[in-house]
């Protein structure tokens, strides 16, 4: 777990996550936390195995200072793949693996025991799909916000995704060259949390 919002930030610009996939005006407001069924978590640039990733992993992170009361605010969680199919060619960036409406962030006495958890209280809109860059493609950079993972804190009116967005289609095509930014912009989220990790490819 990583001890200040500083450090995120640092991290994400020394991996050029900042300004690439998140706005260089982005500032986190909690410490996002991504952990596998494998044990294994992501902390701001480790290198993970496609094993340890393979199935959908918790988020969990820290309570955030809002207008409205903790229950009544939602968060969106975006994870991608900037670097498919390889770093210096990622003509298929952004590769969408997972988009998650309707998280509830745990209730604030929680703080005190440890138990950060996110609440799913929706299905995924993009189901979760485990990191698998090609062989000898390289480290491959990835996004949890929660490749790189994003949180967002969805407006106050609430979010709805239609039935034929771009982001219920799940064929491997349909998830390449896809925007987490044009997403937030389109939808009226604010990035509040970030982490990622890498995954390298199995050797040619």
């Amino acid at each position: 777990m990583v001890d200040s919002f500083g450090e995120v930030e640092h991290a994400l610009i020394e991996a050029d996550i900042i300004p690439e996939v998140v706005p260089s005006r982005f500032g986190p407001e909690a410490l996002l936390v991504v952990s596998w069924p494998t044990g294994e978590e992501a902390t701001l640039g480790n290198t993970l195995t496609a094993y340890d990733t393979a199935l959908a992993p918790t988020i969990s992170f820290t309570p955030m200072v809002t207008q409205a009361p903790y229950d009544e605010v939602s968060y969106t969680l975006v994870m991608t793949d900037p670097d498919a199919p390889s770093r210096k060619n990622p003509k298929l960036a952004q590769w969408r693996h997972w988009v998650v409406t309707g998280i509830k962030a745990p209730h604030p006495s929680e703080a005190m025991t440890g138990h950060l958890n996110g609440r799913f209280t929706e299905l995924p809109v993009t189901p979760y799909h485990g990191p698998t860059p090609p062989p000898g493609t390289g480290p491959h950079r990835y996004g949890l916000s929660f490749s790189y993972c994003l949180l967002y804190r969805e407006p106050a009116s609430g979010l709805t995704i239609p039935p034929d967005a771009p982001e219920r289609r799940n064929s491997p095509d349909d998830r390449a060259r896809w925007d987490a930014a044009v997403f937030a912009e389109e939808y009226g989220l604010k990035p509040v949390a970030a982490n990622f990790f890498y995954v390298t490819g199995p050797e040619p």
